[in-house]
């Protein structure tokens, strides 16, 4: 069957002398670099529907952010993707500390001498953030693309980092975001999660027991900054196939010693 023609549209006029407020105009403006993030590629009639903006509006925006690389705009079908110039913008956010550049070489050597996927994770606005990984060079292996997020409770690095976050951060945290199951194994409980994390802080890193993916495993540690506070996790995940449990305890002995390699390197101290 042919694929249904998408709306596309052209503004009558590029001036839109209603849009005076400038804070207004960059909001707008932000909110639709955010869906064009979310998608694949949106028509300005689409962007002006799932904007719920004119489309005079949305067609001024997108000249503006054309113009500073920020998004482009594929022929044929007058479909508009998000542009290097927001790549660029989105790399610096990693310069702004010296852990993705500090990280780089102990991931490599944890990814050599394990086998699985290594990234590297931060907290933002109570989810997971993932600023990088190193691939494992199986067929079957985790991915974690950089700018990619998740729940706390359900991954590693997330509980790796609640598991040493005061007590009033991580209730907060629990608050905004609830603790929804991915798969049977997920802890839906404040109770169960504390006993959890409280086993973490014991051996000194945090394990994902398919608990957000079945069939994958993954072992987390802390780093710390100056102030002794966890302020990214390092990360190992891998098929439950080639990551038993007992491989998972014996592979947290290595993240340990990254995470605190980590912590070092960037003028980090334990707490």
């Amino acid at each position: 069957m042919p694929k249904p023609s998408r709306l596309r549209g052209r503004p009558k006029s590029v001036i839109d002398k209603t849009e005076q407020n400038t804070v207004q105009a960059l909001d707008r403006a932000l909110g639709l670099l955010k869906l064009l993030a979310q998608s694949t590629g949106l028509t300005l009639s689409e962007l002006a529907e799932q904007s719920a903006l004119p489309i005079a509006t949305v067609f001024r925006a997108l000249v503006t952010l054309q113009a500073h690389g920020m998004v482009e705009v594929e022929d044929p079908g007058q479909v508009w993707h998000i542009g290097p110039g927001t790549f660029r913008a989105g790399s610096a956010f990693l310069k702004r500390t010296k852990i993705t550049e500090r990280a780089r070489a102990p991931m490599e050597a944890l990814r050599d001498s394990t086998g699985e996927t290594v990234s590297l994770a931060i907290e933002s606005k109570a989810e997971v953030l993932f600023l990088s990984q190193v691939e494992s060079p199986a067929d079957l292996r985790a991915l974690f693309p950089p700018g990619s997020t998740g729940l706390m409770h359900l991954c590693a690095p997330g509980k790796a980092l609640l598991a040493w976050y005061p007590a009033e951060k991580r209730a907060q945290i629990l608050q905004a975001k609830g603790m929804p199951r991915a798969t049977s194994l997920s802890l839906s409980s404040p109770e169960s999660l504390a006993r959890d994390l409280e086993r973490s802080r014991e051996r000194g890193f945090a394990i994902d027991d398919q608990e957000r993916a079945e069939g994958m495993r993954g072992v987390a540690a802390p780093i710390f900054d100056a102030f002794g506070e966890a302020v990214a996790a390092i990360a190992i995940a891998g098929p439950t196939f080639r990551m038993g449990l007992s491989d998972a305890t014996r592979f947290g002995a290595l993240v340990r010693a990254a995470a605190d390699h980590i912590t070092e390197a960037t003028g980090g101290e334990q707490p």
